[in-house]
């Protein structure tokens, strides 16, 4: 995150020491504040310098670009009424640093009393109200460690429990990072500020002696706008400058191997097609099958814990997607999983057991697969976001930036990836959807025209309101929308044909409309090469979705309906072809694995 003007920011112990140099070295970037701090006359004059400080940036606002709010960080009502403040005052919250700490004010075996003076009302102030304010906070989250939390501290063993607590705390939330909130811990030694002023000279000059505000700035300032960083740990000292905990000295002593506690089977459950035919549910059954160890010297065994259903199933099951003939029955069905590595060919040096790992081939529709080891994409998590990330949000691709973008079906597996990767490119973008509730979602992904089909006459809509054409359009339904996209075409547009979901049948026979859809996805290239030739780039490719979605710059939209186990594949397959569901529908395939999936 780039720290510039008009950003907003909530400073707890915001009155003195770090945390008045905090808010007055945002205020030099036009950084609007809020000042937090139970000393009023204090945490007055601080605003009142941040406001100076800024004034620069603001010349015309009407409100103030600083605010004081008076604050006990142990009372979770006093914290909740100053987070509403802030919002109420900024409307938006960007950067929180939980900094409020208190030493130990009586020395740990002489500790008998209660109330403000006692070890509890340490820990509350210096671990508690950190937890909560995390809790309460958005966007880039600072929490106020120390060197204390990282090494035992006899001069205040209360202290460096409640900062260990907050190190530990913090680096266990780097998973937040997928939902766009980003937390991290500063851990400073000793700075020349009222809280470290009962120190021994001697101790503090072992240690290299004070050092700078500046430094630990420079610090919070690296955490705040390096977007990689997630549950990091900045350690600040004056003997090695910046480095972040855990050093790689210290990650060695506790390094271990990935391994696995998967239990292999005899044999295995998977769906394949026996019969051709645009009904799945006719076309498809579940066989048992013997499960042959050990793999091949360059093969992966995968146990898949996710697979993703997508239009094309019924057109696979038809054989619809096999060139030269009809294919030879049966064949296995499914194209996209993801799940944990069980077995490794002993060639395969790249890939470890127990490692998250997708693919891309057919046959995802299985308990357990074994593909060559070329055809596995390691990922981050097995998480179903990352199956949608596969064929739907592969599929949506790269554009360039200032153009108009038309997505039909938008509210889709594929739809929802190329609405916000158009957006994020810098394009305006238009997208169909039928429904109130799908018309909601896009809007809150960032679309700039949704229109929905069932209040509104797309044609009209598009003539009136862009009528130079569209420059691409990502087309997915077919038929009559597929000839109305052609026609609003701009010159020199695009047209990428997804897919054709409303002209597939589900009674089971063929597609009886033709049209220009159709001829377009005969001409091009039979999809089972397309998905071998493309798998490195796929990768890359996955990457780069997977960090935007680390970033919270991508929504991964999953159908909130469940679908369980091989027996459920038909049903999750109907469902999409039906027309209800709303982001991508995955079936979890290893119910033990099963969990509560994302909502947007």
């Amino acid at each position: 995150m780039e720290i510039k003007p008009g950003l907003s920011a909530f400073v707890t112990g915001a009155a003195s020491g770090i945390g008045r140099a905090l808010c007055l070295a945002l205020a030099e970037k036009g950084v609007l504040v809020s000042v937090i701090d139970f000393s009023e006359e204090k945490g007055k004059e601080t605003a009142s310098l941040v406001q100076n400080a800024n004034a620069r940036f603001h010349p015309c606002l009407n409100s103030p670009s600083a605010i004081f709010i008076k604050c006990d960080v142990t009372n979770r009502g006093d914290l909740v009424a100053a987070f509403d403040k802030h919002l109420a005052t900024f409307g938006t919250l960007d950067i929180c640093i939980n900094n409020a700490g208190i030493a130990n004010p009586v020395k740990f075996d002489k500790d008998d009393t209660d109330g403000s003076k006692s070890w509890k009302h340490t820990i509350n102030v210096d671990l508690v109200a950190v937890v909560e304010g995390t809790q309460l906070a958005a966007g880039v989250i600072i929490n106020m460690g120390s060197a204390a939390g990282l090494y035992p501290s006899p001069l205040d063993p209360i202290y460096s429990a409640s900062k260990g607590g907050v190190v530990l705390f913090t680096r266990s939330l780097a998973y937040l990072k997928r939902q766009g909130i980003r937390i991290n811990v500063l851990c400073p030694e000793f700075i020349q500020t009222e809280l470290a002023g009962a120190i021994g000279d001697s101790f503090l000059q072992s240690l290299g002696g004070y050092m700078s505000m500046d430094m630990l700035i420079k610090g919070a300032f690296e955490l705040i706008t390096d977007e990689s960083k997630a549950g990091a740990c900045l350690w600040i000292t004056n003997r090695r400058g910046l480095e972040y905990w855990p050093t790689p000295m210290e990650q060695r002593k506790t390094s271990f191997k990935v391994t696995s506690n998967i239990k292999l089977p005899q044999s295995f459950e998977k769906i394949i097609v026996h019969a051709l035919s645009h009904n799945f549910r006719n076309a498809t059954r579940i066989v048992r099958a013997p499960l042959q160890l050990p793999v091949g010297p360059h093969q992966v065994l995968l146990k898949i814990i996710y697979a993703g259903v997508n239009a094309s199933d019924v057109n696979f099951s038809s054989g619809r997607y096999f060139s030269g003939g009809s294919p030879k029955l049966p064949f296995d069905a499914g194209f996209e999983g993801v799940g944990l590595i069980a077995a490794v060919g002993e060639s395969v040096k790249n890939l470890q057991v127990g490692t998250p790992a997708a693919l891309m081939t057919f046959g995802a529709y299985s308990e357990y697969m074994i593909v060559s080891s070329k055809h596995v994409l390691p990922v981050p998590r097995p998480d179903p976001e990352v199956v949608a990330m596969l064929t739907s949000g592969l599929t949506a691709g790269q554009m360039k930036s200032g153009e108009t973008v038309l997505v039909t079906a938008a509210a889709g597996g594929t739809g929802q990836f190329a609405v916000q990767l158009a957006k994020l490119a810098g394009n305006k973008v238009i997208a169909t959807c039928g429904g109130s509730e799908k018309a909601k979602l896009l809007k809150e992904l960032g679309v700039d025209r949704v229109i929905d089909y069932k209040a509104e006459d797309i044609k009209t809509v598009l003539k009136k309101e862009f009528p130079k054409g569209v420059d691409i359009i990502y087309e997915s339904v077919g038929g009559r929308m597929f000839d109305l996209c052609l026609n609003a075409l701009a010159v020199y547009g695009r047209l990428i044909v997804i897919g054709m979901i409303s002209q597939v049948r589900r009674d089971g026979n063929p597609p009886t409309i033709q049209g220009s859809a159709r001829k377009f996805l005969q001409k091009a290239k039979p999809w089972p090469v397309s998905f071998w030739c493309n798998i490195v780039s796929s990768g890359k490719n996955l990457d780069k979705l997977f960090h935007l979605y680390s970033l919270g710059k991508l929504k991964v939209g999953i159908d909130q309906k469940k679908f369980i186990g091989l027996n459920a594949v038909a049903d999750a397959v109907e469902y999409l072809h039906s027309g209800k569901s709303t982001g991508k529908v995955v079936v979890c395939i290893d119910p033990t694995f099963e969990h509560t999936m994302s909502r947007l």
